[in-house]
């Protein structure tokens, strides 16, 4: 909140208590001075003679009232009515000069020597004739009151009027920009940053080195154009950074204003759209408008498929207009009759296949970059990075964690190095070790140990066998990557073990025979229930799931099928955002080319799991060695894996490999 807004809101507030005190205090001071009582009541003080003075209006009747005993009534009235003939005789009082309740009520307490006595009194009127006739019988000075026009006015009008229009022009300064108004409210939200203000460099941007000399190559030519434009070059229009989430697309634009020292511009495309018709073609004008005024300059726009998704999207009218008109004005402003030189827009998606096409074409978007997952050189790049300001110990190995961590994004990578710190910090420790960095990895991978969650004896026993056939699976598959340990402590929200393989180098391709193995894998665990306990449980479900997809993949994305042949059936909806069992569109099969791939998928499946079952069944020595030791430790590490399933074989295994 800025300066001028918080003044703002002070002074009403001011002004609010200022009035209440001004208007309320008196109210609530008569009010707590004020005795209610009924008319039958005050018609039966009126009687005894506690009754002194009465003013009366069309409503209500107020006065002042004795409480006190009654032997001492008669003394007071006499000293009363002794105070008013001296009054009388002194030249009297008019009507201008009559004094207030509260005014002779302090009188008529300096006459008696209980103050307590007296008190204000306040009664509902109601129709009665004979009230006048009551009040001369008792001697009671009486008097009616109109109520003042004044007042009326001030409260029944004026107050009103200021307070709504008070409230009115509050809207106006609060909508849209602090401080904008009503009528700006089309006004960019947009926050200009200098070089100062971001703290982030090309250099604390690691993992993704062909897009930053893409965007270093931006940097030259708003710091040097001449180079350029004696060639003949034109400035990029339009940069898109492309990825899924948690590759560093924000982070890079930020390292872009850092290093590019021109002013640089920010937003989310959500920004753009409010309730009102307009306001988003408004804010994008003026945001070009202000940004022409400063150039060179940048424009980052975060999460662009917010307003640029592809128009019409099939439905009748057109879509969402608002959004649609919003984008129109982005394209011209992009690229249209007036040159829009030097200024340049960033924009940052995870969706790219919603974008619309016009805004995708050269001469917007000149220039699309992709920040994909880091490779392992990448990853060991990013620790580093993350690990600048925290105390590691000699012996730590981030080359190892990068191996541990295909496919982590950098955000999952910066996750990995802050629960580390985490970890040594609840040990006590004063440096990070490798120790901490591991688990902090497998925290990340498969959720925070739940110690907590008791198992009962049989189903830790076939959690033990179930994760040691995995292991033993994977030790006899010649292309399966090796175990690296083996835990059946509970993590996460589903997983009661896991058993953790890491590849000897970094893969971006894999064979037919890597892909059988990783299903036969996938159904040790069940192979062995079956084998040690006669049936199956619901533990293996999600190893059902990574097995299906695989021969899936294999038989209708691959051609891995000699049967179905080289045909791609089915293909990803978003090449970015790959979640797992995220559905597939699928190409129209007929009936009979439907049922053959299902024969080919569940084939290769059975085949798998009988190989699983023949390797469990061979080796069940070694399994159940691995089993019982499980039971007692809990975790198990690679070399002690590779002893109990035999260092014979163990050598077979890794004359195999190489």
């Amino acid at each position: 909140m800025d300066k001028k807004r918080r003044k703002l809101i002070f002074s009403a507030i001011y002004w609010a208590i200022g009035l209440a005190l001004i208007f309320g205090l008196p109210q609530l001071w008569l009010r707590m001075q004020t005795k209610e009582v009924s008319y039958s009541r005050f018609k039966h003080m009126l009687r005894e003679g506690r009754v002194l003075e009465v003013r009366m209006d069309q409503e209500k009747i107020k006065g002042i009232l004795y409480i006190g005993p009654i032997e001492r009534l008669q003394t007071l009235r006499s000293k009363i009515q002794a105070l008013r003939q001296k009054k009388a005789e002194a030249g009297g009082l008019s009507e201008e000069k009559q004094p207030s309740l509260e005014e002779l009520l302090s009188r008529f307490r300096r006459l008696t020597q209980q103050k307590s006595d007296l008190t204000i009194f306040q009664s509902i009127r109601v129709e009665d004739p004979k009230l006048v006739d009551d009040l001369d019988a008792s001697g009671v000075d009486y008097s009616g009151v109109q109520k003042s026009m004044l007042g009326q006015v001030l409260w029944g009008t004026i107050l009103p009027i200021v307070f709504w229009i008070g409230l009115w022009f509050l809207l106006l300064r609060g909508m849209g920009r602090p401080g904008a108004g009503l009528l700006s409210i089309g006004k960019s939200k947009a926050k200009i940053n200098v070089e100062k203000d971001t703290g982030v460099r090309f250099e604390d941007v690691a993992g993704c080195e062909e897009s930053k000399e893409e965007l270093k190559e931006v940097v030259e030519f708003l710091k040097n154009p001449k180079k350029y434009e004696d060639l003949g070059a034109k400035i990029p229009k339009g940069v898109l950074l492309l990825g899924p989430p948690g590759t560093g697309k924000t982070l890079l634009s930020r390292a872009l204003a850092g290093e590019a020292k021109v002013p640089f511009y920010s937003i989310s495309g959500s920004e753009f759209i409010e309730m009102f018709v307009g306001v988003g073609a408004a804010r994008v004008r003026d945001l070009f408008n202000q940004a022409k005024q400063n150039t060179p300059c940048i424009i980052f726009v975060d999460e662009i498929d917010a307003i640029g998704k592809f128009r019409g999207g099939g439905m009748v009218g057109g879509g969402n207009e608002e959004r649609e008109q919003t984008l129109n004005q982005l394209l011209v402003e992009m690229d249209g009759f007036e040159p829009n030189l030097g200024v340049i827009l960033l924009a940052a998606t995870n969706r790219p296949e919603v974008l619309d096409p016009a805004l995708l074409r050269p001469g917007r978007f000149d220039r699309q970059i992709i920040l994909d997952a880091p490779d392992v050189r990448g990853r060991e790049a990013i620790l580093k990075v993350h690990s600048r300001d925290k105390p590691l110990a000699p012996d730590i190995d981030l080359k190892s964690i990068a191996l541990r961590t295909q496919g982590f994004s950098g955000a999952d990578l910066a996750n990995i190095m802050n629960e580390a710190a985490l970890l040594a910090a609840r040990h006590g420790s004063k440096e990070i070790t490798q120790a901490y960095l591991e688990d902090a990895v497998e925290k990340v991978f498969a959720g925070p140990e739940r110690k907590s969650r008791r198992l009962g004896k049989d189903e830790r026993r076939r959690v033990a066998y179930h994760e040691a056939g995995h292991a033993l699976v994977a030790f006899h598959c010649p292309n399966a990557p090796p175990v690296a340990k083996i835990s059946i402590i509970p993590r996460g929200k589903a997983a009661l073990g896991y058993t953790l393989q890491l590849p000897e180098e970094e893969r971006f391709l894999m064979t037919k025979s890597e892909l059988v193995d990783k299903i036969c894998v996938s159904l040790g665990g069940r192979a062995a229930e079956k084998i040690i306990f006669g049936e199956v449980s619901s533990g293996a479900q999600n190893d059902l799931e990574v097995a299906t997809e695989i021969a899936k993949s294999m038989v209708c994305r691959f051609g891995m099928s000699e049967e179905i042949g080289p045909m791609v059936l089915s293909r990803e909806t978003n090449p970015f955002l790959k979640v797992p069992g995220a559905p597939q569109s699928t190409e129209p099969m007929s009936p009979e080319l439907a049922s053959q791939v299902d024969k080919e998928v569940r084939q290769l499946l059975n085949e798998q799991s009988a190989r699983a079952q023949n390797i469990i069944e061979e080796h069940r020595d070694s399994l159940e060695k691995i089993a019982d030791r499980l039971l007692v430790e809990e975790i198990m590490s690679e070399e002690e894996f590779r002893r109990l399933a035999g260092e014979k074989e163990g050598e077979k295994q890794d004359a195999i490999k190489e």
